[in-house]
């Protein structure tokens, strides 16, 4: 009977300490106010004011865990979702025209969702939808925090996107992809290194008859759809950090491929009739490099960022987004924080009508810090678009946010 109690006893004991050498947290991020922008892209006009969400920083709700597996290993995971105070998880800036009559889905889109281990002395690799190594390092060096207030050339919003738009060449840096797999090394005379590989290869052989219904009759078409449907990539980037000084580059590359042959008829038709049609086909390259260095009373940024985006059919038509930019930030007081960023850049393509154009953009903004989790903010910045081509009109912006920001 003792024997019997001192293994319960021990089992219980060393249950207890399993269960010790793992922890969950929940965290997430508020972002409430007010927000006033003005966009123009050619003869198009938006003007837009009302309280907003995600100002200075997307909502979310996210919860991270880890388990100590001895040894040095541990296993964690993350998974993070996009929140919405106002309509359910959709951009509420820069003019974004918004759905009162939706009122739901207060949980929105998937943020990051991934599983991996982790080994001290080496790093940390993982499997699942996360931010790319090149978003990282522009979350490290954004002067203003990667914010969704207009002005940053390292985070294009509203006017720039709205031009963008006119160009093909929106965005500048692929944020985050599904179906990936990514390492992170530990630091190593100051280097790090940080890789990713993302693939989702679907080749389709064929599919069932369709049955098509038309006003007077209803007729059965038998139909053979096959080819590739393929969306893969990788993301590389070097990070150093020496004293005060942080440098990094790194560089994307990803591609879509959707090439299907259809055939369509009747049950008798042969192989050989079918015909190429092409859904979306597109390579991304982007290049991304940037440092800082903190001064003590003030932080100083400067960045280099260009995408271009091939067809996917014909390598012979591009559009290209490249820009510089330079910027501080620091504290005035204990409590209040402050940011200003300016740089400029060019739109360039080759095709049919091969337009060019180029632009500019400033920001400032500041932070009232309540506690260190709770801040008031207010952001002011503007962006314009010249053209340098017939093809393509100006376009110009300006937004300011005041709002509220929680972390938990």
């Amino acid at each position: 009977m003792k024997k019997s109690l001192f293994a319960i006893a021990a089992v219980t004991a060393f249950a207890g300490a399993a269960q010790a050498q793992s922890s969950v947290t929940v965290y997430g991020i508020i972002d409430m106010g007010y927000s006033n922008a003005s966009t123009r892209a050619g003869a198009s006009k938006v003007q837009s004011s009302g309280f907003t969400t995600n100002a200075e920083t997307d909502s979310r709700l996210g919860f991270r865990g880890t388990e100590d597996l001895g040894g040095g290993t541990s296993a964690f995971f993350t998974i993070e979702a996009q929140i919405s105070g106002n309509n359910g998880g959709a951009a509420q800036y820069a003019g974004v025209t918004q759905t009162i009559a939706n009122q739901a889905n207060v949980i929105g889109g998937n943020r990051q969702t991934f599983v991996g281990l982790a080994q001290k002395g080496i790093g940390r690799g993982a499997i699942g939808t996360q931010y790319t190594p090149m978003h990282d390092a522009v979350a490290a060096t954004d002067p203003g925090g990667s914010n969704n207030v207009i002005g940053s050339i390292i985070r294009p919003i509203g006017a720039g996107a709205a031009n963008a738009a006119a160009t093909g060449a929106s965005g500048n840096h692929l944020v985050r992809t599904t179906n990936a797999i990514k390492f992170n090394s530990d630091k190593v005379a100051g280097f790090s290194l940080n890789a990713m590989y993302a693939l989702n290869a679907i080749n389709k052989t064929q599919t069932g008859a369709q049955v098509t219904t038309a006003p007077a009759a209803t007729t059965a078409t038998a139909t053979t759809t096959f080819g590739n449907d393929n969306y893969s990539g990788y993301g590389v980037s070097l990070d150093y950090t020496w004293k005060k000084l942080y440098a990094t580059a790194a560089m994307n590359q990803f591609s879509q491929e959707q090439t299907f042959i259809g055939q369509s008829g009747t049950t008798a038709a042969l192989p050989g009739t079918e015909s190429l049609g092409t859904q979306t086909n597109v390579k991304l390259n982007d290049v991304y490099a940037a440092a800082t260095y903190d001064f003590g009373v003030l932080k100083a940024f400067a960045a280099y960022t260009n995408r271009k985006v091939t067809g996917g059919l014909n390598s012979n038509e591009y559009l290209k987004r490249s820009g510089q930019q330079i910027g501080v930030r620091g504290f005035a007081t204990p409590k209040v924080e402050g940011w200003a960023s300016i740089g400029n850049g060019k739109y360039r393509s080759f095709g049919s009508t091969s337009p060019t154009a180029n632009f500019n953009s400033w920001q400032l903004g500041s932070n009232y810090w309540l506690s260190k989790r709770s801040n008031l903010y207010a952001i002011y910045g503007q962006s314009l678009t010249s053209s340098t081509s017939a093809q393509v009109q100006g376009a110009a912006g300006s937004q300011f946010a005041l709002g509220v920001r929680h972390t938990f």
